[in-house]
């Protein structure tokens, strides 16, 4: 079992900044990948950014490549995503997820394997305005 806490959404102007972050306790933290996604009302989550489980390797949406960057900190058991050139279609809930079995799985093919995304956090709202 691994618990999601998440934290740094609100509303900003479009080609500004934001940085999430997320902790994670229970399961051993560097044992598995971390992730980000969103969702916006009548959509599918979305993949946004992943991790490996020691930060070496990362992997992006095309729609964030080169705008925001993924980073972890195993000492304090954290995933942040900072997010800049922010755009009106960022705007959605975002959910920190770590690459665990579980419920409600999602699947991402990354460069360094096979991840399942299956412990969620309750997600923070991203508002950016036009």
């Amino acid at each position: 079992q691994v618990q999601l806490v998440e934290s740094g959404g609100g509303l900003v102007q479009a080609g500004g900044s934001l940085r999430l972050s997320c902790v994670a306790s229970g399961r051993t933290y560097t044992s598995y990948s971390m992730g980000w996604f969103r969702q916006t009302p009548g959509k599918d989550r979305e993949f946004v950014a992943a991790i490996s489980w020691n930060g070496g390797r990362t992997y992006y949406a095309d729609s964030v490549k080169g705008r925001f960057t993924i980073s972890r900190d195993n000492a304090k058991n954290t995933v942040n995503l900072q997010m800049s050139s922010l755009k009106p279609e960022d705007t959605a809930v975002y959910y920190c997820a770590a690459g665990v079995r579980g419920e409600n799985i999602a699947f991402v093919a990354s460069p360094w394997g096979a991840v399942y995304f299956g412990s969620w956090g309750q997600g923070t709202q991203v508002t950016v305005s036009s």
